[in-house]
């Protein structure tokens, strides 16, 4: 690979899980930069999500697009990543500008490639400009040199692969062969061709004799990394990595851990059984209970559903019986992966190849399709991973697309095949047109929110039915708020999910409040109260994880065997508190938990800021689709009529319910909205909002945010901020 500019510097040395440092490179001037982190900026944003949105809040502004020059691509970890002797770290964020919601978006991912980055000396990685040219950015800590390298052409196949780009860069760059010691991160032909394209976190798996990948799914990462002109980016370094966060208290590290481990070893396989199942488990649990997406969100169970239960992929596809944690020492080993499969469709057809996966959010993003089909479920979730896109946006995109066609929205003219629920052969057609920007599939990878306007305004044209009669009765069954397309579980039972999807920050994705588990399985939030206040906690203490570097599942798919004895047993304390130590033991802090939690506070506020700046932030868009709070048609109330009507009875204290489905239907809907509008006012007030969702500025100076782009911020929404602060 050709050489554009090669920079030596010497590698910071890690203290308390960090070195201080952040990599800045601009691709428009091709200039580096090492920002040396002041102690104020690490103890107020910590790290990962919140190094992300001080970046995107001080370097952009409310006229930044995805696609502008200054928006910013972070990759960050935080202290508590890369460290082999606690389950679930190495863990990082990228953060960007969305080209699907043109606000902040952040997506978690695994493997190898931050704690690498951090042994490299940088805590975080920030790209911005736009380059001329594709380029592979190379961090090599052996050799202390930071090199923007000409990105290789290869032939068309690999051109088209991520996966295999990838590889065969990392190859180049590490003599031939591949090991531990180095990682990358890469973005495919997805990331051109659509606004949801992916990064693809590439590591080396010993035990597997293979390159693995993890995916940054959401909001369309990979999208801005080829705008920018980045085909990947590569760190490498061979120093040691147990003990490699140089923490304060090493041997208080190593009983956190230990602790941990212990409860996942003991209570995992009498749970969830993630070890051994791996998250597709979550399909058969959540067809039970009617939350499994069926037919673009329409109904929650299926008769075919056992076809792609998680035994079904363990006896037909995970045969290689391998501890399969994404990063090293994670004993909960959730990631599973398949050997030599033959792809039977697409471009690679006959082609043998490694899946990592699927994933729960994967399986049942084909279901959305109508589809239950395990071979299928495994190639589209291996050509979604190679193309790069995000197997949620394509899945959700193309089961909206499917049910315009199924209501006469669209015709098989419009389409140029019939795009009918279960049709594996338009399923697999669409994914593949729209990866690669051919025919019907450049309208699927606008996603949901560009593709009902564009399906609203020509069925308008062909009928003459006025384009805002169209664009209402599409958008009840148009599944995104904020322009990101909703994750894989069906809330219409769930006030508290309803809530989760609504108020999270980035769009419906669950990993900000992932209530529907303990909502409608546990059932540990019976009053509006407990789902009001979960509103606020559960968010809360997942934007931490996002900020140290940490996986979320060992906390909450594992339960303490204590947790039950506590006063809210879903919160699963006994177990947060060995993050709360490892945090301590780490760092050199004494924190407490309510510290944290408002270290996290300051963080949510910066994303509901950014929101705000961005046109996202106020009440009218927490607001979810008909379909998200009920059934948004009589179709849907029959599927689970004596459950709606049961319902109703309880709320109209057994009054007689009207005779006709389609009246109770609407009925359903309008109970649901009045519950929303209440839970939008609780939770406003609890998280120190207006109740039009825009924060008291009082909040924002309590958290310190209160500067002079925040204050002429609220000004604009109407708050007095500079009378208050005089008056003070």
């Amino acid at each position: 690979m050709n050489t554009i500019k090669s920079i030596p510097y010497r590698p910071a040395t890690i203290r308390g899980g960090y070195t201080d440092r952040i990599l800045e490179i601009d691709l428009g001037s091709l200039s580096v930069n090492i920002f040396r982190v002041p102690p104020e900026f690490r103890e107020k944003f910590i790290g990962g999500r919140g190094y992300a949105l001080k970046l995107i809040w001080d370097r952009t502004s409310a006229k930044t697009r995805h696609h502008s020059p200054e928006n910013v691509l972070v990759f960050s970890g935080g202290p508590l990543c890369s460290e082999p002797r606690f389950p679930g770290t190495g863990k990082f964020i990228v953060g960007t500008i969305s080209p699907l919601t043109e606000t902040f978006v952040d997506s978690n991912v695994g493997g190898h490639f931050a704690p690498l980055m951090k042994l490299c000396g940088f805590d975080a990685i920030a790209i911005s400009g736009i380059s001329c040219r594709d380029v592979v950015i190379l961090i090599d800590g052996d050799k202390g040199l930071i090199e923007i390298l000409e990105a290789p052409r290869l032939e068309q196949e690999i051109e088209l692969g991520a996966l295999s780009y990838g590889q065969r860069v990392m190859e180049l760059i590490h003599g031939g062969e591949l090991n531990e010691n180095i990682a990358a991160v890469t973005a495919g032909i997805g990331g051109v061709n659509t606004r949801f394209g992916i990064i693809n976190s590439l590591y080396y798996d010993p035990r597997r004799g293979r390159l693995r990948a993890k995916q940054a799914g959401r909001g369309g990462t990979g999208t801005v990394m080829r705008l920018k002109g980045v085909r990947g980016v590569v760190v490498r370094s061979s120093l040691p990595r147990i003990g490699a966060n140089n923490p304060a208290d090493s041997k208080g590290v190593k009983q956190a851990g230990a602790k941990l481990k212990k409860v996942i070893s003991q209570m995992d396989p009498h749970q969830l059984r993630l070890s051994a199942w791996g998250t597709p488990v979550l399909v058969e649990y959540m067809d039970k209970y009617h939350l499994l997406p069926v037919n673009n969100h329409q109904y929650g169970q299926h008769p075919d559903a056992p076809k792609v239960f998680a035994d079904v992929f363990l006896r037909k596809y995970f045969t290689k019986k391998v501890p399969d944690g994404c990063y090293l020492g994670c004993n909960l080993a959730c990631s599973k992966g398949a050997e030599e499969v033959t792809l039977t469709r697409g471009p690679m057809a006959g082609n043998r190849v490694g899946i990592d996966g699927p994933e729960y959010e994967t399986a049942a993003a084909v279901t959305a399709m109508g589809v239950f089909d395990p071979q299928f479920v495994m190639e589209y979730n291996w050509y979604c991973d190679n193309y790069g896109l995000d197997t949620i946006s394509m899945g959700v995109t193309a089961s909206f697309l499917m049910e315009c066609y199924q209501r006469g929205f669209l015709t098989q003219q419009d389409v140029g095949y019939p795009l009918e629920w279960g049709n594996i052969d338009a399923a697999d057609r669409l994914l593949h047109e729209t990866a690669l920007g051919k025919g019907f599939g450049k309208v699927c990878a606008l996603g949901v929110q560009r593709a009902r306007v564009w399906v609203a305004k020509r069925y308008s044209e062909r009928t003459g039915i006025p384009l805002e009669s169209v664009t209402s009765e599409i958008a009840k069954f148009a599944m995104e708020v904020k322009g990101l397309e909703f994750s894989m579980y069906i809330p219409k039972e769930s006030l508290a999910q309803q809530g989760g999807y609504g108020f999270a920050l980035k769009g419906p994705q669950h990993d900000e409040a992932w209530l529907i588990f303990i909502d409608q399985i546990h059932r540990e939030l019976p009053t509006f109260e407990m789902k009001a206040q979960a509103l606020k906690w559960f968010p809360l203490v997942r934007t931490w994880f996002n900020a140290v570097g940490l996986c979320k599942l060992p906390w909450i798919d594992v339960r303490h065997p204590e947790a039950a004895s506590t006063e809210n047993p879903s919160q699963n304390s006994p177990s947060l508190g060995y993050y709360v130590d490892y945090l301590n033991a780490t760092v050199g802090t004494s924190k407490t938990l309510e510290d944290i939690l408002e270290d996290s506070e300051r963080l949510y506020m910066l994303q509901k800021l950014i929101n705000l700046r961005h046109g996202k932030g106020t009440r009218e868009h927490d607001q979810i689709p008909t379909r998200a709070l009920g059934p948004a048609f009589p179709n849907e109330y029959l599927a689970r009529e004596e459950y709606y009507d049961q319902w109703l009875k309880e709320r109209l204290d057994h009054q007689n319910l009207p005779s006709s489905i389609e009246e109770r239907q609407k009925l359903v809907i309008e109970l649901r909205r009045k519950d929303y509008s209440r839970l939008c006012d609780v939770v406003y007030r609890e998280k120190g909002y207006s109740p039009e969702g825009i924060p008291l500025p009082q909040e924002v100076e309590r958290l310190g945010l209160l500067d002079e782009q925040a204050m002429e911020l609220l000004e604009e929404y109407g708050m007095e901020v500079r009378e208050r602060m005089l008056s003070n």
